[in-house]
């Protein structure tokens, strides 16, 4: 609960600051400039392979905040902190290391200027930790819009919003539409200790933490179809 209230106030504050930062973003020069994403994540944004995240509409905050974390990660020549700093995305390898903060920036802006394109839900039951069989889109939709006040998961839709759109000013990425593979995997880096890039304030990992496998699985197909 102390974790869930700290997070609270914790995106209040972000919700508050301003998006001038982006001011000077030019979406039309990012097109050019992610042209060499577009192989793996669709020239518009919109992955067709699940192993790659859709970029579209996620948010320009979120997505420069990750390609500078992810670009750390990649300059970091020390391999006790290389383990540390940033995020490490092995695919990503190379590929933003020779890019300025302006020309991400352009990039997140044109990104984040595309429609998301929905992946889409499909009916499968998970098996909880019960050892019952449930019906996987109800389990997902419950814990999306209110958690799980047994194990202290809150729900996603606190910083995600009810319609699973995120949070532009907050920085809180688009999770409607997104492949259920990658949410899923995501899920579990978090859980796992594996993805740590959640900020001091820790609001993933303490959330994933409680996450059952059933309910990881349920969220990500639950959100795909979500809009």
């Amino acid at each position: 609960m102390k974790h869930i209230l700290k997070n609270t106030l914790f995106t209040l504050g972000l919700v508050a600051l301003s998006q001038a930062s982006f001011a000077t973003s030019d979406a039309v020069a990012g097109k050019t400039k992610a042209a060499v994403c577009g192989a793996c994540h669709g020239a518009d944004g919109n992955s067709p392979a699940p192993n790659f995240p859709k970029l579209a509409g996620l948010g320009e905050k979120y997505l420069l905040k990750q390609m500078l974390d992810i670009q750390a990660w990649d300059k970091e020549t020390d391999p006790v902190k290389k383990t540390k700093a940033g995020r490490a995305v092995l695919e990503m390898t190379g590929l933003l290391k020779d890019l300025s903060k302006d020309d991400l920036s352009d990039i997140a802006a044109y990104f984040a200027s595309q429609t998301t394109q929905l992946s889409g839900s499909k009916k499968m039951d998970v098996q909880v930790n019960s050892g019952l069989q449930v019906d996987a889109l109800a389990l997902g939709a419950k814990t999306f819009r209110a958690g799980n006040a047994s194990t202290a998961v809150p729900a996603c839709t606190g910083c995600h919003g009810p319609d699973g759109k995120g949070n532009v000013a907050a920085g809180f990425p688009r999770l409607s539409g997104q492949h259920p593979e990658y949410i899923e995997k995501q899920l579990r880096a978090f859980r796992n200790g594996d993805r740590t890039n959640d900020g001091d304030q820790m609001i993933m990992r303490s959330v994933a933490e409680h996450l059952s496998d059933a309910e990881i699985k349920s969220l990500a197909n639950f959100i795909a179809g979500l809009n």
